[in-house]
């Protein structure tokens, strides 16, 4: 049963990373290539400031030969193909956590429970640390600093797992209560602790002056609504396999 299930979750992770490739090529290529545009601009833009300079010239090339590494067919392609890996991780994963949980913890539904056991995996691994770390185009950010901004964000997805445990604890232990209480206490149980890392955590703050705000908007609700389109996918399409298994 439980091999099945592992089965049903990997194909599920599997169509739902390609939905959220292609959401992600459709809305998110466009404003990568207007990030890149604007980077390679200011890229030409420094050699010719520094034209009598001869360490920009090294600096030029070795820019057009990474260019020449990937180029943007091979980007999108890999777009396909990572987001489809990583659905299939997520979906076995998925698979396995649903089994544990399914009659101990949640809604004794099935079809509910996949559904909201996804929107739980989104709030705690994509929508909190967003709030705090918000995804950048190519053209934001430090080189130097990837290794600090990294290890942010796994702490802030680490908070966010942690958060929606404590909400979800304390819910079932106010069972017996009042259902405002229930949510009440769910609430602040979540909120609490993701407001008090969200004030010592450092601000990560490396858009560069004059990159267009609405360009940087518009790429991050791109990038959260790609993640919105797989977890969503892996909710739907996992409870529609639950049903079908109740079925039988």
């Amino acid at each position: 049963m439980i091999t099945k299930l592992i089965v049903r979750g990997l194909l599920v992770g599997l169509l739902a990373g390609l939905f959220a490739a292609a959401f992600a090529y459709t809305v998110g290529e466009p404003r990568i290539d207007q990030a890149i545009a604007i980077e390679e601009a200011a890229s030409a833009a420094a050699p010719a400031a520094e034209s009598h300079s001869e360490a920009a010239e090294p600096a030029a090339h070795s820019h057009d030969e990474d260019e020449a590494l990937v180029s943007r067919d091979g980007q999108r392609f890999g777009l396909f193909l990572a987001l489809g890996l990583y659905g299939l991780a997520v979906g076995g994963l998925f698979a396995l956590v649903y089994a544990t949980l399914r009659g101990r913890v949640g809604p004794r539904s099935e079809p509910v429970l996949a559904i909201t056991l996804a929107a739980a995996a989104f709030g705690a691994i994509v929508l909190i640390p967003f709030l705090k770390y918000p995804a950048n185009p190519p053209a934001v950010g430090d080189p130097e600093t990837i290794n600090q901004r990294t290890v942010l964000y796994l702490v802030a997805v680490l908070i966010g797992i942690l958060a929606v445990a404590a909400g979800t604890a304390a819910y079932r232990y106010a069972a017996e209560r009042e259902p405002w209480l229930r949510w009440l206490a769910a609430g602040a149980s979540t909120l609490i602790p993701v407001v008090v890392a969200w004030i010592l955590l450092p601000e990560i703050n490396e858009v560069p002056a004059g990159f267009p705000a609405d360009l940087l908007w518009d790429f991050r609700i791109a990038s959260i609504g790609t993640q919105a389109v797989f977890w969503t996918g892996i909710g739907v399409l996992f409870a529609f396999a639950a049903r079908r298994r109740s079925t039988v």
